[in-house]
This record gives structure tokens, sequence and C-alpha cells, in this order.
């Protein structure tokens, strides 16, 4: 038990308990691995809708995506993470989508680091894709276990075991399929069960998440099999428990290893063992680092102190209201609506009256969550990316970072009266985390717009306009490099005395210098060795 608290142990048995029912996991995966449509049919299997696209809340028959922004509607392409709750055989799950888009993967960083475990969407056609091998970077640094989704089987795919190949030699990962696939494209039949002498039949045209198993070695096999279609299958299925080691969780959790389903998320076939898998072998949350009284502990979920940390900020999620809501991971405690909850960094002190759970961009009030649960706590600027919050407000856990932007440029308002409105803007979108804003010290009144890739700038565009009501152009920057300038304290003023006109401030008021080039950058590194020219930024 961490330093956290003392507690009775009926009280810590609950809330263990409760915990032990939560399953909080991410989907990652390239563009078009069919991510979205995997997100969609798991909330329909899940319960928590009725057809895809339509939430079920509280008896109403409400639409939504897990794609909400208008853009994303429009492209058809994540940009923005969404939180999804719902409840299935006892077990609570809290899925995380996030943005497929490589521009977008500080945002899909952030978001998995309140992830207990990860979801890997690949295209059963063209396997690991440039994005999803970053993302699994990502979790790998965190140990974030890892469950692969081949999508796609009902159309032409790659031999099963060169994707099983691919993912033993790019991942280092030890495949473990938990099925097998009869086929693929026009000849794809189902899969047979791995674990048991069980088929699940694929009919096109048919709702995958009505498929009963059949028993292998009956009569029925045959309406779904010929001979040679069920030898063909069996052969793979020897060869491949043969060739790759047995599923093992302790493995698994400690990402070694990957259970591996095939299905396809568009006709809903393989969702609901996919969720099972999930269900089972997915971890509960478990105990987080933190540090208190400048002493590192151990924060376990079933300790009496409510304590979080807030991974994401999201505003306009409502058009009606200019809303900003704190997207908070719970590590420990039972939170009750209406608690007092402190900022640790800052000391300040929030009534939490309103807390959420969230289907998408639909909310309802959270009366209670437990550790595991994400919810949204609604604020005016309080809250930023990287925040722990306890109810003593003395407990930290670890900063979340920002990353130095690829592309500066400047913006501008095209209505100059409305310069003020801009900056207010300009911050809220910045305070979200997704995107960088630099202040320059002297000279221009520009501001200057960091972004990951081109992409973002465009969103930013259409959210500046559908929010905030505002035109703005994006021009090019005499700046190619951002770096947060940190180090002896004379030293970096030295510096920054002699640089003043490379000299910028983020959002937060830390100096950053503002290179023209790569060069430029290890030049100054050379001359100022006391200065720390930094490319990333923990703030928290």
């Amino acid at each position: 038990m961490s330093e956290t608290s003392v507690i009775s142990p009926a009280r810590g048995g609950e809330l263990a308990r409760e915990a032990g029912r939560r399953r909080t996991f991410a989907i990652i995966s390239h563009p078009d691995a069919g991510k979205t449509t995997l997100t969609e049919t798991l909330l329909l299997a899940g319960g928590a809708i009725r057809a895809a696209g339509q939430v079920r809340a509280r008896g109403e028959n409400r639409r939504t995506r897990s794609d909400w922004m208008k853009i994303e509607r429009e492209r058809g392409i994540s940009v923005s993470s969404s939180v999804m709750t719902f409840e299935r055989d006892g077990l609570l799950f809290n899925l995380l989508d996030t943005p497929g888009h490589e521009d977008f993967s500080e945002d899909t960083y952030r978001t998995l680091t309140a992830a207990d475990a990860a979801i890997m969407v690949l295209d059963a056609a063209k396997g690991i894709e440039p994005q999803t091998l970053k993302l699994f970077e990502v979790c790998r640094l965190r140990d974030i276990p890892i469950v692969t989704f081949i999508n796609k089987m009902d159309r032409e795919a790659q031999d099963p075991f060169e994707l099983l190949d691919e993912i033993g030699g790019k991942l280092a990962l030890d495949p473990a399929p938990l099925f097998w696939p009869a086929g693929s494209g026009n000849r794809f039949k189902g899969m047979l069960d791995l674990q048991g002498e069980q088929f699940l039949p694929f009919k096109r045209g048919e709702d995958g998440l009505d498929a009963e198993p059949v028993s292998t070695r009956g009569n029925s096999i045959a309406m779904h099999l010929d001979e040679a279609e069920l030898a063909e299958v069996e052969e793979g299925a020897e060869l491949v428990r043969e060739a790759s080691k047995p599923f093992d969780l302790q493995s698994f959790r400690e990402g070694h290893m990957t259970p591996v389903f095939f299905g396809s998320a568009l006709r809903k076939f393989g969702v609901e063992q996919l969720l099972a898998g999930i269900g089972s072998y997915a971890p509960p949350p478990e105990p987080v680092e933190a540090v208190k009284a400048d002493a590192p502990i151990i924060v376990e979920p079933g300790d009496r102190e409510v304590t979080g940390f807030v991974f994401k900020v999201q505003a306009n999620m409502d058009p009606a209201h200019r809303d900003r809501i704190a997207f908070v991971k719970l590590c420990s405690g039972r939170f009750a609506r209406g608690m007092k909850l402190k900022v640790q960094n800052t000391g300040r002190q929030l009534s939490v009256h309103n807390p959420m759970m969230f289907f998408a961009s639909e909310r309802e009030l959270a009366e209670e969550a437990f550790a595991g649960d994400v919810i949204g706590i609604p604020n005016h600027g309080v809250l930023r990316v990287g925040d722990s919050l306890s109810e003593s407000g003395a407990l930290r856990y670890a900063g979340l970072p920002n990353f130095a932007p690829e592309i500066l440029r400047r913006v501008r308002v095209k209505d100059p009266l409305k310069a003020k409105h801009l900056k207010r803007a300009l911050e809220g979108l910045a305070e979200e985390g997704v995107t960088q804003l630099f202040r320059p010290v002297m000279g221009s009144s520009d501001f200057i717009v960091g972004a990951v890739g081109p992409l973002q700038f465009e969103v930013m565009a259409d959210r500046l306009t559908e929010e905030y009501g505002l035109e703005v152009v994006f021009e090019s920057a005499p700046y190619a490099e951002a770096r947060w300038v940190s180090g002896d304290r004379a030293a970096v003023e030295d510096f920054a005395g002699k640089h003043r006109t490379a000299m910028a401030e983020d959002i937060d008021g830390a100096p950053v210098f503002l290179a023209k080039s790569a060069w430029e950058i290890g030049y100054v590194g050379e001359r100022y060795p006391e200065v720390t020219f930094g490319k990333t930024k923990e703030r928290g």
C-alpha cells in the first residue's frame, strides 16, 4: 500500500474490487486501417449503441459518432481523441479512441498515458504500416500490453503466417493467435477457435455479431465448409500451434506477447471475440508511481485518497456552450460528485459539481467513479494537460511532455478588429495541448503557431472559423526550429539577451529559442554549453 492513505480493509476491498472491474484501453492504427469502424462496432457489441453511429443514453436515441468534429465527419478521419464508456458482463470498459493521422501523434501519445492496454488494428492486406510502428513504440515505452486485431479479412489479404512473422520481426512481439482464419476476400468463410473445437462462420451480408459457433466435429460444420476447406483451415491451425508460443497472460501483460484476433470491423465479424478477449486478458488499473513530499511513492488503485491526472483538455465539444473539459484518468479512490480536489502545481481547489462520463461527444453526469475511469471536469482554464489532482493536493504524477513542433507558421486574423479575440482563441486551442503557441519577445505582434504536420493548421483554421467566428491566414515564418531554453540561470539570461530577436515565450511563459535552421541549433549549442535547448518540455 502507498503512503497516500490509511484505509480499512473493507473499504480498501471495495475500492480494489471496483477498480478490478475496469478495462481502460486505447485503439491505435495507421489511417484507413478501420479504427473508427472498429470503435463503433465495439460500442455496438458492448451495448452502448443500437446501430453504428447511434449512442444509447438514458433511453434516448441520440445520434453521435466517435468522430464528432465537423472536419472529422467531412473527411472521414480522426483528429481528436474521444472517450467512450460502456458496461458489459459485469465489467466497465473505458475506450479511448485516438487520432489515426500522424499529424496528431502528440494527442495520441498523451491519450496513451491514460490507457492500461491497447488494441493495435492492422489492415490484413497491408500489415504493419509506418504510423502503426510509431504508435507501437510509444506503447512499448510505457509497457502497455497490446492486443492485435487483423482487420478486413473479408477482402484480399496477406498470408496470415506472413502477418504473424511481420509482427514478430518488426515489433519483437511474440504473436499468439487465438483464432485462425479460413481464407480471405471472397473465400473468407470464418475462423477456427484455436482454444477449442469450434468454428465461427462468416456469412457475407449478415450481421457478424450474430454469428454462432459450430462444432468442427459435428455434421453442422458441413453447412459452412466443404471437406477441402475444413482440411485447409485445420492444417493451418495445426501449423500455427506448432510455430507459435501458446498464449501466456503474464507474458502479454509484461509486453512480450500479443494475442491475435482476426475479423472484419465493417461486417462486425470477430469483434465480439475481441471484446471478450479485452475483458478476459487486459489488465485492470495498476499501481502508479508518483511523488509526495519530494519522496517517490506507489499509488494503489485501492488507496482511499482520490487521485488522478489530466491527459487531455478539449474545448467546445458542445457548440452551444463555450465549454472547456479536462479529461482526468483516476488512479485511486472513489470519486463522488460534488467533492473537492486540489491541483498540485497551483494549489487551487476545485469543487467538482458536474463531472461527466462520455459517449463520444455525448455526456452524462457521473455520480461516482473509481480508479481506471475517465471523467470530464468542466473548468475555465484552471486545468491544463499534465496537472495532477488529489484530495490533499500534495501528490504529483509524472508530467506529460510537450514536443517541439516540426512546422512553424505566423497566424493573423483577416479582420484586424478581432485581434484580441484571436489571442484568446489561440490560447484556448494551445491549452488543449495539440498545438504550440509562441509569442515573440520583440518586434512582431504576430503569433507563431507550431504543429507536427500541415493538417493541424487546416483543423485549427476550421475550428477558429466554426467555434470562434474568426477567419485566419497562416503565413511563412522566418523560423524552422523551436527549442525550450533552460539551464544555468545566468547563462540562460546571457543567451536570451544576445538573441532577443529570436526569443519567444510559450503559453506558460517559458523561454523558447526560434532558430532559422537545425544548423543554428547546433551552432548555439556549442557556443553555450551551459544552456539546454530542449526538444521536449514536461508540464505537471
